[in-house]
């Protein structure tokens, strides 16, 4: 849902009827998770997507079915794997899916959604919950309004939420659908080469926030960087020692480009310094044993030394900007998630690794909204908001 902020805020604000479709939970494997949505206007414009091309279809007629009647209306899509792969769902799994009109700007508490959805749109932390049975189904809430609805035993669970997931009987006895968004990943490149280019351009493709730094002005550049978030034309060391480190966690990552010992050996050694979730560095195997060097005369200790990936990328046998670039943030991506960068047809079990959480609806058979593995689907339309509800 919040995934498509900037595109649907000004059409809810221009008064456009929308209504949107959004994973409310995932059986075995399924190309996104809970709280993916898609998003169907009036005139049939598709915002989003719930699977990657897999059943969009039936998800476009259910967002026009709750967009004309006003009512949510849930359903399972994909079942065994012999029909999954009938129906084009290719990961063998199965969703269930909430479809649902958006909120107008003339409802009552509009306010309070849309200023999630900016927040949302803007890059930072926010979050909406979703009713999904009862009188109102359907129905969005800010976390403020969700505060003033759910049962006392959800209010701490939902202040603790980190991510998308069911709160099952929350609000009334009705399943809440909470889902969240957080800033995005930031990556921070020091050093304006081609090589910064390249990945700047492949990483801000795969969602990340990129910083680059340089000390020569000339190079930092919308032109070279025009999907970077920040540009810098200062000394790397100082700028990384000013960071807030409140801004900085394990998804952070800061890679070194430069081909220049008197740059990049202050600025890994701040970068060492810092809460960040990895730390990688071009260079030749010689040139990565003399900066080692270099550092540990700086006073960098062994346990930091350790976390320093370089040469940085994995072995992917490319030569050239963009396919090292493709390398290193393979490498990027795999530190972040505890990947094993092993070829998928080499492994067993599960392609997406989920953790099962308290609440889950894949977890919960008590939850009315559950994505089990049975071998039918079902699309029932749940009750219409009561009058006056936004």
């Amino acid at each position: 849902m919040l995934e498509l902020a900037g595109d649907l805020l000004p059409l809810l604000r221009s008064g456009a009827a929308v209504a949107a479709v959004t994973v409310a939970g995932v059986a075995r494997s399924a190309p996104r998770g809970v709280g993916a949505t898609m998003a169907v206007t009036a005139e049939g414009r598709v915002l989003g997507s719930i699977s990657g091309g897999c059943v969009e279809g039936d998800a476009i007629v259910l967002a026009h079915s709750a967009r004309v009647t006003g009512a949510a209306v849930t359903a399972r899509l994909g079942f065994s794997d012999d029909a999954a792969h009938a129906a084009g769902l290719a990961c063998g799994g199965s969703v269930d899916v909430v479809a649902y009109p958006l909120p107008s700007r003339d409802d009552a508490g509009f306010s309070a959604v849309e200023a999630e959805l900016a927040a949302a749109a803007g890059g930072r932390a926010a979050s909406v919950g979703i009713v999904m049975s009862g009188a109102d189904a359907g129905r969005m809430l800010a976390p403020a309004q969700l505060r003033g609805v759910l049962s006392p035993a959800s209010v701490g669970e939902l202040t603790a939420l980190g991510e998308s997931r069911m709160l099952p009987g929350a609000c009334a006895g009705a399943d809440v659908l909470f889902v969240t968004s957080v800033p995005r990943a930031r990556l921070i490149l020091v050093g304006a080469g081609e090589h910064a280019a390249a990945l700047c351009r492949v990483a801000t493709a795969a969602g990340y926030a990129v910083e680059v730094c340089d000390v020569w002005p000339t190079l930092v550049t919308p032109e070279r960087f025009p999907g970077a978030v920040r540009l810098i034309a200062e000394l790397p060391h100082e700028y990384l020692a000013s960071l807030d480190r409140s801004g900085l966690d394990d998804r952070t990552a800061v890679c070194v480009l430069t081909h220049d010992e008197r740059v990049d050996v202050p600025a890994l050694a701040a970068a060492l310094s810092l809460p960040v979730g990895f730390v990688g560095a071009m260079g030749a195997r010689s040139t990565v044993a003399r900066r080692r060097e270099l550092l540990e005369a700086r006073g960098v200790d062994e346990e930091d030394l350790a976390r320093l990936r370089s040469p940085v990328g994995l072995d992917l046998g490319g030569a050239g900007p963009d396919e090292t670039a493709v390398s290193v943030l393979a490498e990027i991506i795999a530190v972040r998630h505890g990947g094993s960068a092993a070829p998928l047809r080499d492994r067993t079990g599960p392609l997406h690794r989920r953790s099962p959480r308290a609440g889950d609806p894949c977890s919960s058979a008590a939850s009315p909204v559950r994505a089990a593995c049975e071998p039918e689907s079902s699309a029932v339309p749940l009750p219409t908001a009561s009058p006056g509800a936004p």
